[in-house]
Protein backbone atom coordinates (compact mmCIF):
# COMPACT_ATOMS: atom_id res chain seq x y z
CA UNK A 1 0.00 0.00 0.00
CA UNK A 2 1.27 3.57 -1.06
CA UNK A 3 2.09 5.66 2.31
CA UNK A 4 2.52 8.67 0.09
CA UNK A 5 -0.66 11.60 -0.27
CA UNK A 6 -4.30 9.90 -0.71
CA UNK A 7 -4.75 9.98 -4.85
CA UNK A 8 -8.66 10.67 -5.70
CA UNK A 9 -9.01 10.58 -9.55
CA UNK A 10 -12.46 11.43 -10.67
CA UNK A 11 -14.49 10.39 -13.78
CA UNK A 12 -17.55 12.54 -15.30
CA UNK A 13 -19.44 10.86 -17.46
CA UNK A 14 -22.94 13.11 -18.66
CA UNK A 15 -26.02 11.10 -18.56
CA UNK A 16 -27.75 10.25 -22.43
CA UNK A 17 -25.76 13.33 -23.73
CA UNK A 18 -27.29 13.44 -26.82
CA UNK A 19 -30.66 12.98 -25.91
CA UNK A 20 -30.78 14.91 -22.63
CA UNK A 21 -29.74 17.92 -24.67
CA UNK A 22 -32.82 17.58 -27.11
CA UNK A 23 -34.91 17.09 -23.87
CA UNK A 24 -33.66 20.10 -22.52
CA UNK A 25 -33.63 22.17 -25.55
CA UNK A 26 -37.57 20.66 -26.24
CA UNK A 27 -39.56 20.07 -22.65
CA UNK A 28 -42.06 18.24 -25.07
CA UNK A 29 -39.32 15.53 -25.50
CA UNK A 30 -39.09 15.15 -21.67
CA UNK A 31 -40.02 12.06 -19.92
CA UNK A 32 -40.70 10.36 -23.52
CA UNK A 33 -38.07 7.39 -25.19
CA UNK A 34 -35.97 9.66 -27.86
CA UNK A 35 -33.35 8.14 -30.01
CA UNK A 36 -30.40 9.76 -31.31
CA UNK A 37 -29.13 8.73 -34.21
CA UNK A 38 -30.36 6.84 -37.83
CA UNK A 39 -33.91 7.23 -39.05
CA UNK A 40 -35.70 4.56 -39.22
CA UNK A 41 -36.54 2.58 -42.57
CA UNK A 42 -32.29 3.42 -43.09
CA UNK A 43 -29.79 2.11 -42.37
CA UNK A 44 -27.34 3.54 -39.35
CA UNK A 45 -27.23 2.62 -35.87
CA UNK A 46 -28.49 3.99 -32.10
CA UNK A 47 -25.83 7.23 -30.88
CA UNK A 48 -27.73 7.50 -27.64
CA UNK A 49 -30.92 7.37 -26.54
CA UNK A 50 -33.42 8.53 -23.55
CA UNK A 51 -33.53 6.74 -20.11
CA UNK A 52 -37.16 6.21 -20.92
CA UNK A 53 -36.35 5.02 -24.16
CA UNK A 54 -33.85 1.99 -22.52
CA UNK A 55 -36.16 0.63 -20.65
CA UNK A 56 -37.35 -1.28 -23.62
CA UNK A 57 -34.38 -2.44 -24.45
CA UNK A 58 -32.68 -0.06 -26.63
CA UNK A 59 -29.05 1.11 -26.30
CA UNK A 60 -25.88 2.97 -28.39
CA UNK A 61 -24.72 1.15 -31.39
CA UNK A 62 -28.11 -0.86 -31.82
CA UNK A 63 -29.25 -1.08 -35.26
CA UNK A 64 -32.24 1.80 -35.86
CA UNK A 65 -34.55 -1.13 -37.06
CA UNK A 66 -34.47 -2.93 -34.26
CA UNK A 67 -34.57 -0.05 -31.59
CA UNK A 68 -37.56 0.89 -34.35
CA UNK A 69 -39.30 -2.79 -33.69
CA UNK A 70 -38.81 -2.58 -29.91
CA UNK A 71 -40.36 0.94 -29.71
CA UNK A 72 -41.88 2.51 -32.97
CA UNK A 73 -43.73 5.41 -30.79
CA UNK A 74 -40.03 6.65 -29.42
CA UNK A 75 -39.38 10.31 -30.70
CA UNK A 76 -36.31 9.40 -33.66
CA UNK A 77 -34.01 12.67 -34.01
CA UNK A 78 -30.90 12.70 -35.70
CA UNK A 79 -27.97 13.98 -34.14
CA UNK A 80 -26.97 17.89 -34.30
CA UNK A 81 -22.84 17.28 -33.37
CA UNK A 82 -22.08 21.15 -33.54
CA UNK A 83 -24.91 22.12 -31.08
CA UNK A 84 -23.67 19.04 -29.27
CA UNK A 85 -20.10 20.29 -29.10
CA UNK A 86 -20.92 23.76 -28.21
CA UNK A 87 -22.67 22.18 -25.45
CA UNK A 88 -19.39 19.90 -24.47
CA UNK A 89 -17.10 23.30 -24.62
CA UNK A 90 -19.07 24.90 -21.54
CA UNK A 91 -19.13 21.47 -19.29
CA UNK A 92 -15.31 21.44 -19.93
CA UNK A 93 -14.83 25.02 -18.82
CA UNK A 94 -16.44 23.72 -15.69
CA UNK A 95 -13.95 21.04 -15.20
CA UNK A 96 -11.34 23.49 -15.40
CA UNK A 97 -12.89 25.73 -12.69
CA UNK A 98 -12.64 22.36 -10.51
CA UNK A 99 -8.95 21.29 -11.21
CA UNK A 100 -6.50 22.33 -13.53
CA UNK A 101 -5.47 18.19 -14.25
CA UNK A 102 -8.16 17.40 -16.91
CA UNK A 103 -8.50 14.31 -19.15
CA UNK A 104 -11.15 14.19 -21.82
CA UNK A 105 -11.95 10.78 -23.34
CA UNK A 106 -15.10 11.81 -25.62
CA UNK A 107 -17.74 14.24 -26.20
CA UNK A 108 -18.99 13.53 -22.64
CA UNK A 109 -16.82 11.83 -20.34
CA UNK A 110 -13.44 12.89 -18.72
CA UNK A 111 -11.08 12.09 -16.29
CA UNK A 112 -10.14 14.62 -13.75
CA UNK A 113 -7.20 14.27 -10.87
CA UNK A 114 -9.16 15.76 -8.28
CA UNK A 115 -6.17 14.87 -5.30
CA UNK A 116 -4.93 17.43 -3.12
CA UNK A 117 -8.22 19.68 -2.99
CA UNK A 118 -9.51 18.38 0.35
CA UNK A 119 -8.22 21.51 2.37
CA UNK A 120 -9.65 23.87 -0.25
CA UNK A 121 -12.76 22.11 -1.02
CA UNK A 122 -13.37 19.13 1.09
CA UNK A 123 -13.86 15.61 0.98
CA UNK A 124 -14.40 13.65 -2.23
CA UNK A 125 -17.95 13.67 -2.02
CA UNK A 126 -17.97 17.21 -1.36
CA UNK A 127 -15.95 17.82 -4.71
CA UNK A 128 -17.90 15.35 -6.69
CA UNK A 129 -21.34 17.36 -5.30
CA UNK A 130 -19.63 20.53 -6.46
CA UNK A 131 -19.03 20.10 -9.92
CA UNK A 132 -21.95 17.81 -10.27
CA UNK A 133 -24.14 21.16 -9.34
CA UNK A 134 -21.99 23.33 -11.39
CA UNK A 135 -22.74 21.56 -14.46
CA UNK A 136 -26.62 21.47 -13.70
CA UNK A 137 -26.50 25.40 -13.29
CA UNK A 138 -24.45 25.87 -16.33
CA UNK A 139 -26.03 23.73 -19.33
CA UNK A 140 -28.99 22.09 -16.91
CA UNK A 141 -27.88 18.30 -17.40
CA UNK A 142 -27.18 16.14 -15.13
CA UNK A 143 -24.06 14.09 -14.86
CA UNK A 144 -22.56 11.01 -13.45
CA UNK A 145 -19.34 10.92 -11.36
CA UNK A 146 -16.94 8.36 -9.41
CA UNK A 147 -14.26 8.76 -7.66
CA UNK A 148 -11.89 6.40 -6.86
CA UNK A 149 -7.62 6.09 -6.26
CA UNK A 150 -7.24 5.48 -9.44
CA UNK A 151 -9.25 5.43 -13.35
CA UNK A 152 -10.56 1.96 -13.27
CA UNK A 153 -12.38 2.02 -9.96
CA UNK A 154 -13.76 5.62 -10.66
CA UNK A 155 -14.97 4.45 -14.08
CA UNK A 156 -16.85 1.44 -12.76
CA UNK A 157 -18.25 3.87 -9.81
CA UNK A 158 -19.72 6.19 -12.26
CA UNK A 159 -21.16 3.65 -14.21
CA UNK A 160 -22.74 1.99 -11.37
CA UNK A 161 -24.46 5.55 -9.74
CA UNK A 162 -26.43 6.16 -13.07
CA UNK A 163 -28.18 7.88 -13.82
CA UNK A 164 -27.24 11.36 -11.67
CA UNK A 165 -24.76 9.50 -9.73
CA UNK A 166 -21.94 10.18 -7.04
CA UNK A 167 -20.10 7.14 -5.75
CA UNK A 168 -17.09 7.64 -3.74
CA UNK A 169 -15.03 4.83 -3.33
CA UNK A 170 -12.09 4.82 -0.70
CA UNK A 171 -8.59 2.64 -1.13
CA UNK A 172 -9.35 0.31 1.99
CA UNK A 173 -13.14 -0.27 0.25
CA UNK A 174 -12.16 -0.99 -3.42
CA UNK A 175 -11.93 -5.01 -3.42
CA UNK A 176 -15.42 -4.83 -1.75
CA UNK A 177 -16.96 -2.73 -4.06
CA UNK A 178 -15.22 -4.81 -6.88
CA UNK A 179 -16.20 -8.04 -6.08
CA UNK A 180 -19.60 -7.80 -6.31
CA UNK A 181 -19.49 -6.02 -9.89
CA UNK A 182 -19.80 -8.22 -12.90
CA UNK A 183 -16.94 -9.49 -14.60
CA UNK A 184 -17.92 -7.72 -17.74
CA UNK A 185 -17.16 -4.30 -16.09
CA UNK A 186 -13.33 -4.47 -16.50
CA UNK A 187 -11.50 -4.09 -19.45
CA UNK A 188 -10.74 -6.51 -21.76
CA UNK A 189 -13.89 -8.62 -21.50
CA UNK A 190 -15.58 -8.56 -24.56
CA UNK A 191 -18.12 -10.69 -26.48
CA UNK A 192 -14.88 -13.41 -27.10
CA UNK A 193 -13.46 -13.56 -23.30
CA UNK A 194 -17.35 -12.90 -21.42
CA UNK A 195 -17.83 -16.44 -22.54
CA UNK A 196 -14.98 -18.32 -21.97
CA UNK A 197 -15.21 -16.69 -18.33
CA UNK A 198 -19.04 -17.63 -17.63
CA UNK A 199 -18.07 -21.19 -18.87
CA UNK A 200 -15.76 -21.17 -16.21
CA UNK A 201 -18.70 -20.47 -13.79
CA UNK A 202 -17.24 -16.61 -13.09
CA UNK A 203 -19.89 -14.67 -12.82
CA UNK A 204 -18.49 -11.68 -10.41
CA UNK A 205 -15.17 -10.60 -9.95
CA UNK A 206 -14.20 -11.93 -6.53
CA UNK A 207 -14.66 -15.02 -8.76
CA UNK A 208 -12.07 -14.31 -10.91
CA UNK A 209 -9.94 -13.70 -8.26
CA UNK A 210 -10.02 -17.38 -7.39
CA UNK A 211 -8.42 -17.74 -9.99
CA UNK A 212 -4.35 -18.04 -10.53
CA UNK A 213 -2.26 -15.97 -12.95
CA UNK A 214 -1.54 -18.79 -14.02
CA UNK A 215 -5.21 -20.80 -14.42
CA UNK A 216 -5.93 -17.47 -15.99
CA UNK A 217 -3.35 -17.40 -19.03
CA UNK A 218 -4.39 -21.09 -19.52
CA UNK A 219 -7.57 -19.67 -20.46
CA UNK A 220 -7.49 -16.22 -22.08
CA UNK A 221 -3.84 -16.13 -23.00
CA UNK A 222 -0.99 -14.59 -21.08
CA UNK A 223 -1.72 -10.70 -22.36
CA UNK A 224 -5.57 -10.45 -20.90
CA UNK A 225 -4.48 -12.68 -18.30
CA UNK A 226 -2.07 -10.11 -16.79
CA UNK A 227 -4.96 -7.26 -17.09
CA UNK A 228 -7.39 -9.43 -15.90
CA UNK A 229 -5.36 -10.28 -12.90
CA UNK A 230 -4.53 -6.77 -11.83
CA UNK A 231 -7.90 -5.32 -12.33
CA UNK A 232 -9.83 -8.04 -10.17
CA UNK A 233 -7.28 -6.62 -7.37
CA UNK A 234 -7.92 -2.90 -8.07
CA UNK A 235 -4.39 -2.56 -9.55
CA UNK A 236 -4.96 0.22 -12.36
CA UNK A 237 -3.20 3.53 -13.59
CA UNK A 238 -4.20 6.81 -11.49
CA UNK A 239 -2.12 9.13 -14.17
CA UNK A 240 -4.24 11.88 -16.03
CA UNK A 241 -3.48 14.39 -18.30
CA UNK A 242 -3.94 15.45 -21.71
CA UNK A 243 -4.58 12.57 -24.25
CA UNK A 244 -2.46 11.75 -27.68
CA UNK A 245 -2.90 14.65 -29.96
CA UNK A 246 -6.01 13.66 -32.53
CA UNK A 247 -4.50 12.12 -35.71
CA UNK A 248 -7.79 12.29 -37.80
CA UNK A 249 -11.08 13.67 -37.89
CA UNK A 250 -14.02 12.54 -40.50
CA UNK A 251 -17.56 12.41 -41.20
CA UNK A 252 -19.10 9.35 -43.54
CA UNK A 253 -23.05 8.97 -44.69
CA UNK A 254 -24.64 5.37 -45.14
CA UNK A 255 -27.49 5.74 -47.62
CA UNK A 256 -30.83 4.07 -47.49
CA UNK A 257 -30.66 2.69 -50.76
CA UNK A 258 -27.22 2.37 -52.88
CA UNK A 259 -27.13 6.11 -54.80
CA UNK A 260 -25.83 6.33 -58.60
CA UNK A 261 -26.71 9.50 -59.22
CA UNK A 262 -23.55 12.02 -59.00
CA UNK A 263 -25.56 14.99 -58.17
CA UNK A 264 -27.20 13.49 -54.78
CA UNK A 265 -23.30 12.80 -53.90
CA UNK A 266 -21.55 15.79 -54.77
CA UNK A 267 -24.35 17.58 -52.31
CA UNK A 268 -23.86 15.24 -49.66
CA UNK A 269 -20.07 15.51 -49.79
CA UNK A 270 -20.62 19.08 -49.32
CA UNK A 271 -22.61 18.38 -46.60
CA UNK A 272 -19.72 16.31 -44.72
CA UNK A 273 -16.89 19.01 -45.30
CA UNK A 274 -19.35 21.61 -43.61
CA UNK A 275 -19.57 19.32 -40.97
CA UNK A 276 -15.94 18.29 -40.52
CA UNK A 277 -15.00 21.90 -40.86
CA UNK A 278 -17.27 22.83 -38.00
CA UNK A 279 -15.91 20.48 -35.71
CA UNK A 280 -12.68 20.97 -36.92
CA UNK A 281 -12.99 24.68 -35.50
CA UNK A 282 -14.74 23.54 -32.47
CA UNK A 283 -11.84 22.21 -32.37
CA UNK A 284 -9.15 24.56 -33.30
CA UNK A 285 -6.97 22.15 -35.81
CA UNK A 286 -7.27 22.24 -39.34
CA UNK A 287 -5.97 19.55 -42.03
CA UNK A 288 -3.68 19.00 -44.38
CA UNK A 289 -4.53 15.64 -45.99
CA UNK A 290 -8.31 15.10 -47.27
CA UNK A 291 -9.30 12.14 -47.46
CA UNK A 292 -12.79 10.30 -49.46
CA UNK A 293 -14.26 6.89 -48.64
CA UNK A 294 -16.23 5.07 -50.97
CA UNK A 295 -17.85 1.92 -50.26
CA UNK A 296 -20.05 0.18 -52.95
CA UNK A 297 -22.72 -2.61 -52.46
CA UNK A 298 -20.82 -5.65 -50.94
CA UNK A 299 -18.55 -3.13 -48.57
CA UNK A 300 -16.41 -3.16 -51.42
CA UNK A 301 -14.65 0.15 -49.97
CA UNK A 302 -12.06 2.38 -51.40
CA UNK A 303 -10.02 5.39 -49.96
CA UNK A 304 -7.97 8.27 -51.79
CA UNK A 305 -6.14 11.08 -50.14
CA UNK A 306 -4.54 14.56 -51.69
CA UNK A 307 -2.51 16.57 -49.39
CA UNK A 308 -3.19 20.73 -49.42
CA UNK A 309 -0.45 23.07 -49.70
CA UNK A 310 -1.75 24.25 -46.04
CA UNK A 311 -3.95 23.32 -43.03
CA UNK A 312 -7.18 23.88 -43.71
CA UNK A 313 -10.33 24.40 -41.63
CA UNK A 314 -12.46 25.97 -44.86
CA UNK A 315 -15.58 23.55 -45.59
CA UNK A 316 -15.18 24.84 -49.61
CA UNK A 317 -11.51 23.52 -49.58
CA UNK A 318 -12.43 20.50 -47.66
CA UNK A 319 -15.70 19.60 -50.21
CA UNK A 320 -13.67 20.92 -53.85
CA UNK A 321 -10.50 18.79 -53.15
CA UNK A 322 -12.56 15.48 -51.69
CA UNK A 323 -14.82 15.80 -54.85
CA UNK A 324 -12.09 15.82 -57.40
CA UNK A 325 -11.07 12.78 -55.62
CA UNK A 326 -14.11 11.41 -56.71
CA UNK A 327 -14.64 8.90 -59.90
CA UNK A 328 -18.19 7.86 -61.35
CA UNK A 329 -18.97 4.52 -61.01
CA UNK A 330 -20.84 2.30 -59.66
CA UNK A 331 -23.86 2.91 -57.33
CA UNK A 332 -22.52 4.01 -53.97
CA UNK A 333 -23.64 2.96 -50.14
CA UNK A 334 -21.37 5.09 -48.01
CA UNK A 335 -19.71 8.47 -48.91
CA UNK A 336 -17.15 9.85 -46.66
CA UNK A 337 -14.73 12.66 -46.36
CA UNK A 338 -12.42 13.54 -43.69
CA UNK A 339 -8.96 14.82 -42.82
CA UNK A 340 -5.65 14.08 -41.33
CA UNK A 341 -2.08 15.50 -40.60
CA UNK A 342 -3.44 17.79 -38.44
CA UNK A 343 -2.08 21.15 -37.22
CA UNK A 344 -3.44 24.90 -36.57
CA UNK A 345 -5.13 26.32 -38.93
CA UNK A 346 -3.11 28.66 -41.50
CA UNK A 347 -4.29 32.20 -43.33
CA UNK A 348 -4.21 32.42 -46.81
CA UNK A 349 -1.33 34.75 -47.92
CA UNK A 350 -2.66 36.87 -51.03
CA UNK A 351 -0.36 37.12 -53.66
CA UNK A 352 0.89 41.21 -53.34
CA UNK A 353 1.48 40.79 -57.47
CA UNK A 354 -1.60 39.38 -58.44
CA UNK A 355 -3.74 41.87 -58.83
CA UNK A 356 -6.98 39.56 -58.57
CA UNK A 357 -5.70 38.71 -55.07
CA UNK A 358 -8.22 38.59 -52.23
CA UNK A 359 -7.51 42.06 -50.04
CA UNK A 360 -7.27 41.52 -46.10
CA UNK A 361 -10.13 42.91 -45.46
CA UNK A 362 -11.80 40.57 -47.85
CA UNK A 363 -10.28 37.81 -45.85
CA UNK A 364 -11.58 38.88 -42.41
CA UNK A 365 -14.80 39.39 -43.53
CA UNK A 366 -14.84 35.96 -45.01
CA UNK A 367 -13.41 35.07 -41.51
CA UNK A 368 -15.89 36.84 -39.78
CA UNK A 369 -18.86 34.99 -41.98
CA UNK A 370 -17.56 31.78 -41.28
CA UNK A 371 -17.63 32.23 -37.18
CA UNK A 372 -21.33 33.36 -37.80
CA UNK A 373 -22.15 30.35 -39.87
CA UNK A 374 -20.87 27.82 -37.08
CA UNK A 375 -23.25 29.86 -34.29
CA UNK A 376 -25.72 29.37 -36.30
CA UNK A 377 -24.73 25.23 -36.68
CA UNK A 378 -24.24 25.01 -33.14
CA UNK A 379 -27.86 26.45 -32.27
CA UNK A 380 -30.15 24.86 -34.93
CA UNK A 381 -27.93 22.17 -36.97
CA UNK A 382 -25.84 21.77 -39.45
CA UNK A 383 -28.83 21.74 -41.95
CA UNK A 384 -30.16 24.80 -41.23
CA UNK A 385 -28.12 27.04 -43.74
CA UNK A 386 -27.63 25.67 -47.24
CA UNK A 387 -25.44 27.34 -49.31
CA UNK A 388 -26.12 28.43 -52.95
CA UNK A 389 -25.33 25.91 -55.51
CA UNK A 390 -22.13 27.31 -57.67
CA UNK A 391 -22.25 27.75 -61.47
CA UNK A 392 -20.70 24.33 -62.44
CA UNK A 393 -24.02 22.83 -60.78
CA UNK A 394 -26.40 25.07 -61.94
CA UNK A 395 -25.19 24.33 -65.64
CA UNK A 396 -25.56 20.08 -64.45
CA UNK A 397 -28.73 20.83 -62.92
CA UNK A 398 -27.34 19.96 -59.44
CA UNK A 399 -28.66 22.72 -57.50
CA UNK A 400 -31.67 21.08 -55.99
CA UNK A 401 -30.93 19.85 -52.33
CA UNK A 402 -32.32 16.02 -51.14
CA UNK A 403 -33.19 14.21 -48.65
CA UNK A 404 -30.24 14.34 -46.15
CA UNK A 405 -29.41 10.63 -45.17
CA UNK A 406 -28.35 9.57 -41.94
CA UNK A 407 -24.92 10.55 -40.82
CA UNK A 408 -22.29 9.89 -37.92
CA UNK A 409 -19.30 11.82 -36.91
CA UNK A 410 -16.26 9.36 -36.12
CA UNK A 411 -13.01 11.16 -34.51
CA UNK A 412 -9.71 9.24 -33.51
Amino acid sequence: MSTGPARWIMHLDMDAFYAAVEQRDNPALRGLPVVVGAQPGGRGVVATCSYEARRFGIHSAMPIHEAHRRCPDAVYLRPRMAHYLEVARHIRAVMATCTPVVEPISIDEAFLDVSGLGHLVGPPETIGAQIKAAIRDAVGLTASVGIGPNRLVAKIASDFGKPDGLVVVPPEQVLDFLGGQPVGVLRGVGSRTLPILQRLGLRTVADLRRLSLTQLQAQVGPRIAASLYQQARGIASDRVGERAARRSLSKETTFGVDVADSGVLRDTLRGLAAEVATAARQEGIAGRTVTLKIRFCGFETHTRQRRLPRHSDDARTLFATAWSLYEAGKPVRLIGLGIADLGAPEPVQPDLFDGAAERPADNDRERRLTVAVDRIHARFGVGALVSAADPMDRARGLDETPECPQSHIRVS
